[in-house]
């Protein structure tokens, strides 16, 4: 019987809570379970000391056993030194989409777009007032 340390859902619609059970890995996400060992309250801010709680001794004692915590519960675990978890194995998962990637070239553009032009008008403002001033030459000598 393989054993899973993991979550089991709860609260009401839109209101998630969750228990962190020990049950086997063939048994449904919310259905038998064998032990209750702790809970994760996703709602409350991070930094509350009741959004996760477990029994530190009951999760050793289980390990021990043999059970696997699931990624979420082995971050929870890791936090408190119970268990080392390791980020997952898909590292192209983490890098940016070709649309992402794509508005940061945009964006780099646009950047660099806004940069010369702020140098451009100190160039141009003396060839602009320069112009102003020969239609005021041309109609002095009209006269």
């Amino acid at each position: 019987m393989a054993l899973k340390i993991r979550l089991a859902r709860g609260g009401s619609k839109k209101r998630p809570y969750y228990q962190i059970v020990v049950a086997d890995s063939r048994a449904p996400r919310d259905g038998r379970f064998i032990e209750k060992v702790g809970f994760w309250n996703p709602m409350l801010p991070k930094d509350s000391p009741d959004r996760v709680g477990f029994d530190s001794e009951r999760i050793k004692h289980w390990i021990g056993v043999g059970a696997k915590p699931t990624d979420r519960v082995a971050r929870f675990l890791n936090t408190q030194g119970l268990y080392e978890w390791k980020a997952g194995n898909n590292p192209n998962k983490a890098k940016p989409g070709q649309k992402a990637l794509d508005r940061l070239e945009e964006k780099k553009a646009a950047e660099e777009a806004a940069a010369a032009p702020e140098e451009a008008p100190a160039e141009d403002a003396p060839a602009e007032e320069a112009e102003a001033e020969e239609p005021a030459a041309e109609d002095a000598a009209e006269e």
